[in-house]
Formats: C-alpha cells, sequence, structure tokens
C-alpha cells in the first residue's frame, strides 16, 4: 500500500492532545438521562450533551471546544457549550429521500486558519441524485454561522433514483489528501464497473485533484479518483494510526457486513463475493471468496447495519486503545472490536444494546471521550466518559 506518513499521523495526535483543554466543554453540558454502564474494561457514564437534532449524521470537532454537526434533512448546526446555533446558511439542496440527504462532515485538518469545512450529501441532478463532495469556508460573526466560496470538489455523473447507498464518509489521510465511501447505489453491478466512481473508495485532493499516486491517476484502466472498487455501502471510516491506512466499516446484503483495510488498486468483491446472502436468501454471486476479490479483516452474520467508526486513542479508556468502536443501527449498540498490537482484531463486545437508539456516528473527542449520533427523530449527542 502507499505509505500515507505515520510521522504525519503522530504530528497530528500531539496537535490533537495540545488543545485537548481549549476543547473540554464546561461540566454543566445538562448531563441529561446521564446513567453509568458496566462493560467488559470500563465503567462508562453516559450523558445526553444534545437532543433535538433531526437524523444527525456526521460530527466533527473544531478548535477551541465547538463541535459542526450535520441533520440528514440538510441542516447543518454548531454546537457551542453545550447549546446547537441556528442552522448554518449556505448549505446546498439536497434530496433527502430515503438513505440521502446532508451526511458526513469533516473540519480541514488546517482548520484554525483556513476555516474550511468538508461535507458530503445526496446532490439532485439530471437522473436522480448522486453522492457529492464540498469545500466551503464557515464564516461566524455576531449574525450567526454561513458558508461562503463554496466549491463542488467530487460529484457522482452518473444519478439514479434509488433513495439509498450513497456511503459519504470523509477521511483525512495524513498527506492531506482525503478519502471519499460511496455506496453501490443499489445497482451491486456498479461497483464492479471501473468507469463508475459508485461502491468504491476514492481518494482526491482538497480542491478535487488527482494525486499522481493514485492508482489509476492516468484514467486508462479506472476513473482516476478510485483508490478501492467492490464495495456495496460504506457508512464507517477512519485513518488507522496503528496500521497506517484506511479502514471502513461497510453494510453486507443479509449477513455480510464487513470491516475492511482498502488498499490502493484492489477490489473488495461486491456483488462478486460476500459473507452474507440476498434478502431473498439467495446465494450472492460465487460465494465467500474467489480469485483477485480481498477478504475483510472481519464480518457479522447476521448484519448489524455497522455506521460510523473510530480508533479509541486516549487516557480516558486506556483498556481500549487501539481497539475498533462501530456504530450499530440495526442493534442500537456500539461494537467494540478488541485488536492486538498489530491490528488484528482477536474479539468483540457489544455495548449498550437498545439503551440510546440507533447509532449513526462514533467521534473520538479531544479529551478521550466518545461522542455518539444517535439516527431517530429526535436524535441526541450521547457522551461516554470514564464512570465512577
Amino acid at each position: 500500500m502507499h505509505h500515507l506518513g505515520y510521522a504525519k499521523v503522530m504530528r497530528t495526535l500531539k496537535s490533537t492532545i495540545a488543545f485537548a483543554l481549549l476543547a473540554a466543554i464546561p461540566a454543566a453540558w445538562g448531563g441529561a438521562n446521564a446513567q453509568d454502564f458496566d462493560t467488559q474494561k470500563a465503567t462508562v457514564h453516559a450523558e445526553t450533551v444534545v437532543d433535538g437534532l433531526e437524523h444527525p449524521w456526521g460530527l466533527d470537532f473544531l478548535p477551541g471546544g465547538d463541535a459542526i454537526v450535520t441533520e440528514r434533512p440538510g441542516r447543518m448546526r454548531i454546537l457551542s457549550k453545550g447549546k446547537l446555533s441556528k442552522p448554518v446558511e449556505g448549505v446546498p439542496d439536497v434530496v433527502a429521500r430515503g438513505q440521502g440527504g446532508l451526511l458526513d462532515v469533516v473540519a480541514s485538518p488546517d482548520f484554525a486558519s483556513d476555516n474550511l469545512i468538508f461535507f458530503a450529501f445526496s446532490e439532485p441532478g439530471k437522473g436522480g441524485a448522486g453522492t457529492a463532495v464540498v469545500r466551503a469556508r464557515l464564516v461566524r460573526d455576531q449574525d450567526g454561522a454561513r458558508l461562503e466560496d463554496m466549491t463542488t470538489i467530487f460529484s457522482m455523473a452518473r444519478k439514479t433514483r434509488t433513495s439509498h447507498h450513497f456511503g459519504s464518509r470523509l477521511v483525512f489521510a495524513p498527506d492531506g489528501t482525503l478519502f471519499i465511501t460511496t455506496g453501490d447505489r443499489g445497482r451491486g453491478q456498479r461497483a464492479q464497473d471501473m468507469q463508475d466512481s459508485a461502491g468504491a473508495i476514492l481518494r482526491v485532493g482538497t480542491d478535487g485533484q488527482v494525486p499522481a499516486d493514485n492508482p489509476y491517476a492516468e484514467g486508462s484502466r479506472g476513473l482516476p479518483q478510485l483508490w478501492s472498487k467492490g464495495h456495496r455501502n460504506v457508512q464507517g471510516a477512519i485513518f488507522d494510526p496503528v496500521t497506517e491506512s484506511l479502514v471502513t466499516a461497510e453494510h453486507g446484503a443479509k449477513g455480510g457486513d464487513e470491516i475492511n483495510r482498502p488498499e490502493a488498486g484492489k477490489n473488495y468483491g461486491w456483488p462478486v463475493v460476500s459473507y452474507g446472502v440476498d434478502y431473498s436468501g439467495d446465494k450472492i454471486g460465487m460465494g465467500t471468496s474467489g480469485e483477485g476479490y480481498e477478504q475483510p479483516l472481519y464480518y457479522w452474520d447476521p448484519s448489524i447495519a455497522p455506521s460510523g467508526l473510530a480508533v479509541y486513542q486516549g487516557e480516558m479508556f486506556p483498556e481500549w486503545n487501539g481497539d475498533l468502536l462501530v456504530g450499530s443501527l440495526k442493534f442500537a449498540l456500539v461494537s467494540r472490536l478488541e485488536r492486538d498490537e498489530a491490528g488484528v482484531i482477536t474479539g468483540e463486545e457489544r455495548m449498550f444494546e437498545g439503551e440510546f437508539g440507533r447509532i449513526r456516528d462514533i467521534n473520538l473527542a479531544p479529551d478521550g471521550s466518545v461522542w455518539l449520533l444517535t439516527d431517530e427523530d429526535d436524535g441526541a449527542i450521547i457522551r461516554l466518559s470514564r464512570g465512577d
């Protein structure tokens, strides 16, 4: 795999720790519905930071302690000192239907100096909708918050009227490039079409340019933005400092949800190979393996519908360091995938099942706490910290 700069990962982690004190929100977060849970390795204190969000989808932390959060119907808000702002002005029109709408959001690694954010959404266009990603400058003043200087850095060319499988997690690599996940838009064969951006991991620069070391940068064997193909619907993604690589959580069909480590130019099989079956019960493709198709690091059967993924790194839960935290929509839980020092998954603990609702996103806060988004009509941000 292309080396993406472990030294820069460590610099990023050190910078994160440096502003941890600034990112601490006052203890009077409200503490609504606060309760403690005993897990295998630690007691976890859970409290509601804020509720009243309509199907929140993505969240990222900003320097100084604030956070930015999206709501699928098309709103973006700033969370500051435990309170939600009015909707940020200037968000483009989204196709808020089915799984579509306003999706993931990430702040620029240099946000403190450039005030740039990047967000994904289901973009309307000829033929229906498709995944798109926009870069914009977040402006905050006495009148509120707004987006300026918006630039579309990726837009799925082939738009369709299906309302599911948009993917849409955004992850910065240590070298400053941006990974974009897409779904197959409900048409599995698109995940194997090398001239189609559906069912893929894409890698672009912050202005949408193609990195010279992308596997198909010359454009002859595949779209130049492609990093990997054969993905069904990736709704969890993180750059993992343990393995120095991108790690993803991907929806299967009936069974076959996967954890993958997408590498440049490789094919992850959908819909040719899968550990699941079709919703009709029929076999998918050639079965669980085939020449030229990568195996997952881990899979679930039955499906948990994974969405949101984090690698725990912090002092609040040292017992979890290096482990993956995966949200589940279907079972409304957090799956902790225990890993060894090499990043190999060795076991699973299922936590908080049914306690908070459908878990859409998981984020590691600068202070080491874990923040969850619940995918509900009255969605919430839940903070997990060290219990007594």
